[in-house]
């Protein structure tokens, strides 16, 4: 039976997101054939190409003069300069033409829109070059990349000024599907007829059909922002060949559709499956051959005629030692783009650079955060292979795609698997690069981290959340902020670079400890311990354990209603009342600031639009925790 898995549109444009990777290496190690396509990509490329231009000027033309935006219109009005530039910009971000950066660094090359005016933010007072302190004075491809990005942002800005509001390069029209009690959303959008996004999707996947002939596509959706391709990718599908059975999977569905009976689903898609892949489909392709009946299912959903119906024989999962090694074969590794959006040298990981995903172990080995999904398969059941295994895997990889750079995509890699790991790398005297996320836990000790950077290390994230004891021990994270300043400064010792995930609105946090949470966050930076942060707005979900128990919590969540498609966020009352939204501006705003070396030495509270209270955190608190 021949297998089809591919990727919707939108995940990110340097690597490919692994779930078909790891599907059709396990797949083919079974001996079935499986092949992969990643439409996401080739839904950018064809967009972002001179015929792509060219559709887009016409979506341009039949549009209403008072609905053209500056942007539209500064687009239209320098048109042969962008349909000239497109292919050489997309190439060089490609790294297929790396000679052209000379002419994109001379400002003259690329028409330059809107989103170069984020270049007036670093102006030189003296006079001198503005962007020097990022790229120094011979940093001129990555300059060059940092300009061509801009201007593939200005490109999708015309994109979705003029054809698809929803568009985006990574959270492509998520509100359609993040946490939707009813299908109803989805359902007007896909009856809609197709714009040009819709048609090129559509037309790039019956290639796809035409190219693999599959009687099985698998389609995983590991975001909101990919459901809506998912669901229009199925679409076409089952337009063209209501015989080819579709599926949909990926971490989405493992998280929001657990309680589905939405029967419209199956209009487009024949099977719902949860959780790891591996085994609901060998049971589903032993079921579709007649060697299974449906009631012996593993994980999916299906549609009866009384309804939706979910079927689960309760059979073991297969091993994670066992899965496999992916495989990125049928994949174009050399047509991804790297994307330089964020100057900051450890935010860049993300986008910049095409990364081998692997991942340590199944699962997360701590499995207590209350803010956490931990009821959930993917962090509940936690697995480790052997290093050798996973060093073999990184050979094979490394064999197959001739590049030696790998990110493990672990809710948290343990410590005793990453020192296993160094020292079988070093056994075999095996060179790579490598990079993920960790628990900011005092087990990564001064020596260890010395080891991991001999391995390969080169950066690090890790969840401070809100830097407070009193909430780091209400969220049972089991660090302390002295703990998380240790640890993160040995690493910058040892010369990894340090990510920090940072929280605000959790239950029960004040305005005050939201004050003294950005002073530790301010101290950590000065003392160079991290050198990059985010902040997330917490979100109260289903499955973690404030939504399941918000009692301990001292919240109280509001009703949710009546629920036949997604289900995740929960509202909650909180009763200190805070206005989180407002200090999430100022949150961001300081952090920005601290990333690019700004605004170190001021008090924090400057960067708060209203009156806060004074910090308690003693100014030099981080400091006597280092010494």
């Amino acid at each position: 039976m021949r297998v089809l898995s591919v990727i919707p549109p939108m995940t990110q444009l340097n690597t490919p997101y692994p779930a078909t990777a790891y599907l059709t290496g396990f797949l083919r190690s079974r001996g079935i054939a499986a092949t992969q396509e990643d439409l996401a990509l080739a839904l950018v490329l064809r967009l972002f190409s001179p015929e792509g231009l060219r559709q887009m000027r016409e979506c341009i033309a039949a549009l209403p003069k008072q609905k053209r935006t500056p942007v539209v219109k500064a687009f239209d009005h320098q048109f042969e300069r962008y349909l000239a530039t497109i292919g050489p910009a997309v190439a060089f971000l490609q790294g297929r033409d790396p000679t052209l950066a000379h002419r994109i660094c001379g400002r003259s090359f690329l028409p330059e829109g809107p989103r170069f005016q984020s270049l007036d933010a670093y102006i030189d007072p003296d006079g001198g070059d503005p962007l020097a302190w990022a790229f120094g004075a011979l940093g001129v491809q990555d300059r060059a990349r940092h300009f061509a990005t801009l201007y593939l942002n200005d490109v999708a800005d015309v994109l979705r000024d003029a054809v698809d509001p929803r568009f985006e390069f990574v959270r492509y029209a998520e509100s359609l599907a993040q946490s939707q009690a009813t299908f109803e959303p989805l359902t007007a959008a896909l009856a809609a007829p197709g714009n040009l996004v819709d048609r090129t999707l559509r037309d790039l996947t019956l290639a796809a059909i035409a190219k693999h002939a599959p009687q099985v596509v698998l389609v995983s959706a590991p975001f909101p922002g990919n459901v809506y391709g998912a669901f229009r990718i199925a679409q076409a599908i089952k337009a063209h060949d209501p015989a080819v059975v579709t599926v949909l999977g990926g971490g989405f569905v493992n998280t929001e559709l657990r309680e589905l009976s939405e029967p419209r689903v199956f209009d487009h898609f024949d099977y719902v499956c949860l959780d790891d892949g591996e085994r609901p489909i060998l049971s589903l392709l032993e079921h579709l051959r007649g060697e299974r009946p449906r009631e012996q299912l593993q994980r999916t959903f299906v549609r009866a005629a009384e309804g939706v119906r979910y079927f689960d024989a309760g059979e073991p999962d297969i091993p994670f030692a066992e899965a496999g090694t992916p495989t990125w074969d049928g994949l174009p590794l050399d047509h991804y783009l790297s994307i330089l959006d964020m100057l900051n040298p450890m935010h860049r990981l993300w986008s910049d650079g095409r990364w081998n995903k692997l991942t340590v172990a199944h699962g997360c080995y701590w499995k207590k955060c209350s803010f956490c999904d931990v009821s959930l398969d993917y962090i509940a059941r936690y697995e480790a292979a052997a290093a050798a295994t996973l060093v073999d895997r990184i050979e094979a990889v490394i064999a197959e795609t001739g590049q030696s750079g790998f990110h493990f995509v672990d809710e948290a890699a343990p410590p005793k698997a990453l020192a296993a790991l160094a020292d079988e790398l070093q056994k075999r005297n095996r060179a790579i690069s490598w990079w993920g996320n960790i628990r900011f836990e005092k087990s990564f000790t001064p020596e260890l981290c010395r080891r991991l950077a001999d391995s390969g290390c080169i950066a690090i994230s890790g969840g401070l959340e809100v830097a407070s004891d009193r909430l780091l021990d209400l969220m049972q994270k089991g660090v302390s902020v002295e703990q998380v300043a240790r640890v993160t400064r040995a690493f910058t010792d040892a010369g990894i670079l340090v990510h920090a995930y940072l929280m605000y609105g959790f239950p029960t946090q004040t305005v005050q400890d939201t004050v003294d949470a950005l002073e530790y966050v301010r101290q950590l930076f000065e003392a160079g311990c991290i050198q990059s942060g985010f902040f997330h707005r917490f979100t109260c979900t289903v499955h973690s354990p404030v939504g399941r128990h918000p009692e301990r919590f001292g919240v109280t969540l509001k009703p949710l209603p009546k629920i036949t498609f997604a289900k995740n966020d929960v509202g909650f009352i909180d009763p200190t009342g805070v206005d989180h939204a407002a200090l999430g501006v100022a949150l961001n705003k300081a952090l920005y600031n601290y990333m690019h070396g700004i605004g170190l030495d001021a008090d924090v509270r400057s960067w708060f639009g209203a009156k806060v209270p004074r910090t308690r955190v003693p100014r030099h608190f981080i400091e006597r925790a280092l010494a």
